[in-house]
């Protein structure tokens, strides 16, 4: 599966692109149909405390995937993000046993 990270008016450290390849990759084990996943980083209202968002978008054959969180940290936005796309993976996958 090919992992893109997009960072919008930041760079992104190479630990926070290291930890986002290895949490996006524990996905193929709920579904062996992804073809790519996109992840953007963004700072909202730099002045707040939860201002971090990471949005993940999989494209899967057939369907698209996509979670959106915002945290105090990338890390934990990231977390949040691949945690919900698990459960739509595991939906996607029980509907397709039901057919």
């Amino acid at each position: 599966m090919e992992i893109r990270i997009q960072s919008i008016h930041f760079d992104a450290t190479e630990r926070l692109e290291t930890f986002i390849q290895k949490k996006v990759s524990k996905l193929e084990q709920y579904h062996d149909g992804i073809l790519m996943a996109e992840v953007n980083l963004r700072v909202i209202k730099p002045e707040s405390a939860q201002n971090k968002q990471a949005g993940i978008r999989l494209k899967i054959k057939n369907n698209d995937c996509f979670a959106e969180k915002t945290s105090d940290t990338f890390e934990e936005s990231v977390d949040q993000a691949v945690g919900a796309l698990e459960k739509q993976l595991v939906k996607i996958k029980e509907k397709k046993r039901v057919k």
